[in-house]
């Protein structure tokens, strides 16, 4: 079977209609910015019942909601790796498992300790799903509408931003667990975005670069 890039698609015109299966892959990749920005945000809403809960200082407070950061940077940093030798299909669906995970996680966890690792996955994710995602993007998308397409990512963060905002806002009067419900609420797109991986092809670029056929 001959592998083509989505790249190489000769249509002239500029409009998305034409595109729908390049479309379609990239805005579900892009969706790890939606969980990027969500990820990032929800974390204000909860720091106030967290630091009462835990018994927390200033510092530690501090450092429990760096340590999404502190997982950012790591996962910014190894991310390619696995992508070029396993393609980027798998790492972002492995990245939504992650996501999944830190969401869960910090939800359930009664435990400061545990709640600190789940933060710090969680923070892997984000910093993988900054190179994986825009990475497959630019790699599946027509060049008549890359870039398009490759800014729906950076748009995904700033809505997963508003959103979480939102979602502290409409939570914070449920009750003295609503910052399990704020970091909780983050396992709906989680699972979505892992299902829908599943729909995507792998890059072409990818498939070209190592000799596989899909």
């Amino acid at each position: 079977m001959q592998i083509q890039s989505a790249a190489d698609n000769t249509n002239t015109g500029t409009s998305l209609k034409g595109y729908g299966y390049p479309v379609r892959a990239s805005l579900i990749a892009a969706l790890g910015g939606f969980l990027f920005g969500f990820e990032t945000a929800v974390i204000s809403g909860a720091e106030r019942t967290i630091q009462e809960l835990w018994s927390l200082s200033s510092g530690w407070l501090g450092f429990t909601v760096a340590a999404s950061l502190i997982g950012t940077v790591v996962g910014s940093l190894i991310a390619g790796v696995p992508a070029k030798k396993y393609g980027r299909k798998p790492v972002l669906s492995f990245i939504a498992i992650l996501y999944l995970l830190s969401s869960i996680g910090c939800a359930f966890t009664p435990v400061w300790s545990l709640f600190i690792i789940f933060r710090f996955i969680g923070g892997i994710a984000v910093g993988a799903s900054s190179v994986v995602g825009p990475m497959y993007i630019s790699e599946i998308a027509p060049a008549k509408i890359r870039g398009r397409l490759a800014g729906s990512f950076q748009v995904n963060i700033v809505l997963g931003i508003l959103i979480a905002f939102l979602m502290n806002y409409l939570l914070s009067g449920i009750g003295e667990d609503s910052w399990r419900w704020m970091l909780g609420i983050m396992i709906v797109p989680s699972a979505l975005f892992a299902i829908l991986l599943r729909t995507i092809p792998e890059s072409p670029r990818w498939l070209v670069l190592n000799n596989r056929e899909q």
